[in-house]
């Protein structure tokens, strides 16, 4: 698969640049256009961005163009709000659209006069039958459908009652156009399909003007063939529409008619991507919005810190199959961790804190410790940290009674902190309820990094964050929405949700490094994972982080 880079499958072409290939070689095609076209009907979420990624990809690698296009010919789930955030996406992804943003609906006057040649060539006409009707004559996978007693009606007839559908003469519901196909077709979708309803619906692009609306496998083709799109590239689910496709600019008789092909989609596993889960967990207000983090539409991982490099590779080392198969989640999450590593600024941050007093350390006094900004890219250069008496750590640094091959802080026991000296623990408080609140330790100043002390060793190293000098946010830790292997549903039809999906953490101490964050900045908290700066929740008063991933995981890469 190609994506917005020259990205490369290991094996060479797959099957849609060899079909594309042979087109070019044979004459059919002199030039590429592809498109990505959404129905503005909720977000996208990350299989969307396989198709956006895959048809920019082609377009590119095949100097031609990529076309983003709204197939807005539903105007009863379709939203402004929704365009805004699939234009958003593409942009985000990196993928560069062609000219304008386009919008079936703008084809409009093309398509009525579309379904007038069709009827003109005695290939449709008005059926008066219900919906109820027409699914009862359309037959079953054994057995052919029956003709509608409509459709034999004359040209003139027809073409009379199309434009009283047009004009407003007739009930919602109570006429329709279909295509004058095959009723005893082996493909169902070629049983003379409906092809024009009437719908009193204002839509968001054409306001009240027309109350006919043009069904999505008649509008799909004659849109392509508009644009001059050569290769529609669709999903696996498609297949079947194929033949109606053909027809559709076959019977238009349109001069280079486009090509449909269908990929398999991409199914991630332990996340949810169906619209209607989705819609259910928003509109039930489970999750914070659209875009929480939880989720998997591409805007949920743009706030929740995933890159569009990362999805990028993710998609190229998937590839492109005619097979469905499920991935795993963390393998995305893999690629996420090679794009931050080299990038991702490395801070100190204490999320579940306890204080840690240094005894023979000066009071009111500060010294800066030098640290590198990341460790695996030494051009980032260093930072400054601030040393004192007081520091916070993390709880799970200090035990009372530690087990075997605890290397961190424990009575007697000395480590090292991080870009500063060596501590010894010398004893603890704790509150009424027996929770440990304070360790106190003595440092030895000779052990400095960077002095070249080798009088001795430790084995742990703990970070650290002044108490005077710090900066406190809020950390969000997240795990999946949803186990799959218990199912999306509980037996009573509720979501059944995994209650620590999101853990908020109000009192996350972080060094000052941090101090000017911008909302999507990215860094590695030591030991803590991925984090990122929240664009919804984060205030000039307020750092919101969002724990992106955590720093390692089990999961093998496949073969």
């Amino acid at each position: 698969m190609k994506g917005c880079s020259t990205m490369e499958t290991n094996e060479g072409k797959n099957f849609i640049e060899r079909i594309i290939d042979e087109d070019l070689k044979n004459g059919t095609y002199t030039s590429v256009v592809t498109r990505f076209p959404p129905e503005p009907n909720g977000y996208l979420h990350v299989g969307h961005a396989k198709s956006i990624l895959l048809n920019y990809g082609l377009a590119k690698e095949y100097g031609g163009k990529f076309n983003l296009r709204f197939d807005d010919t539903n105007p009863t789930k379709e939203k402004v709000e929704f365009v805004d955030s699939i234009i958003k996406d593409v942009e985000w992804l990196g993928c560069h659209y062609d000219g304008e943003v386009k919008f079936a609906s703008n084809y409009y006057p093309q398509m009525y006069e579309a379904a007038i040649k069709l009827i003109k060539k005695g290939k449709a006409y008005v059926c008066d039958l219900s919906a109820e009707e027409i699914r009862a004559y359309r037959g079953t996978l054994t057995e052919p459908g029956k003709d509608s007693p409509y459709r034999n009606r004359s040209v003139e007839e027809n073409l009379r009652l199309f434009e009283g559908m047009k004009n407003g003469e007739f009930e919602d519901g109570s006429k329709v156009l279909r295509a004058k196909i095959d009723m005893a077709s082996p493909n169902i979708n070629m049983r003379d399909p409906v092809i024009y309803r009437i719908s009193r619906q204002t839509h968001h692009n054409t306001g009240d003007k027309w109350i006919i609306y043009p069904m999505y496998d008649f509008a799909h083709p004659i849109e392509d063939a508009i644009e001059g799109v050569t290769h529609s590239i669709c999903t696996l689910e498609f297949e079947d529409h194929r033949p109606l496709y053909d027809w559709v600019v076959r019977e238009l008789e349109y001069p280079q008619p486009p090509k449909q092909i269908e990929f398999a989609k991409m199914y991630l596993t332990n996340v949810i991507t169906g619209k209607r889960y989705i819609k259910r967990l928003v509109d039930e207000g489970i999750v914070d919005g659209w875009d929480d983090p939880r989720l998997v539409t591409i805007a949920a991982l743009r706030r929740r810190g995933f890159t569009p490099e990362s999805i990028q590779t993710f998609m190229n080392l998937v590839g492109v199959t005619k097979a469905n198969s499920s991935v795993d989640y963390q393998y995305l999450e893999h690629c996420l961790r090679e794009d931050l590593k080299p990038k991702a600024p490395r801070i100190m941050a204490v999320l579940d804190p306890i204080k840690l007093v240094i005894d023979n350390y000066p009071e009111g006094e500060y010294e800066l410790v030098e640290g590198s900004i990341n460790m695996d890219n030494p051009e980032a250069g260093k930072k400054q940290i601030p040393f004192e008496r007081e520091l916070w750590i993390e709880r799970e640094d200090f035990m009372e009674e530690p087990p075997k091959k605890y290397f961190r802080l424990f009575v007697g026991n000395e480590v090292r902190l991080m870009n500063a000296y060596f501590v010894k623990c010398t004893g603890f408080e704790k509150d009424e309820n027996g929770n440990v609140t304070v360790v106190h330790a003595t440092y030895d100043p000779e052990t400095k990094v960077g002095s070249g002390f080798t009088g001795r060793k430790v084995k742990g190293t703990i970070h650290w964050v002044p108490v005077h000098h710090c900066i406190e946010a809020t950390a969000r830790l997240y795990e999946n929405l949803v186990d799959e292997d218990k199912g999306v549903y509980n037996e009573d039809g509720s979501l059944n949700l995994n209650p620590n999906s999101l853990k908020v953490v109000e009192h996350c101490y972080i060094e000052p490094f941090a101090k000017d964050a911008k909302k999507q900045d990215k860094f590695q908290f030591v030991r803590n994972g991925y984090f990122c700066v929240d664009e919804k929740d984060t205030t000039d008063k307020r750092l919101v982080f969002n724990r992106i991933v955590s720093l390692k995981s089990s999961f093998k890469l496949p073969k």
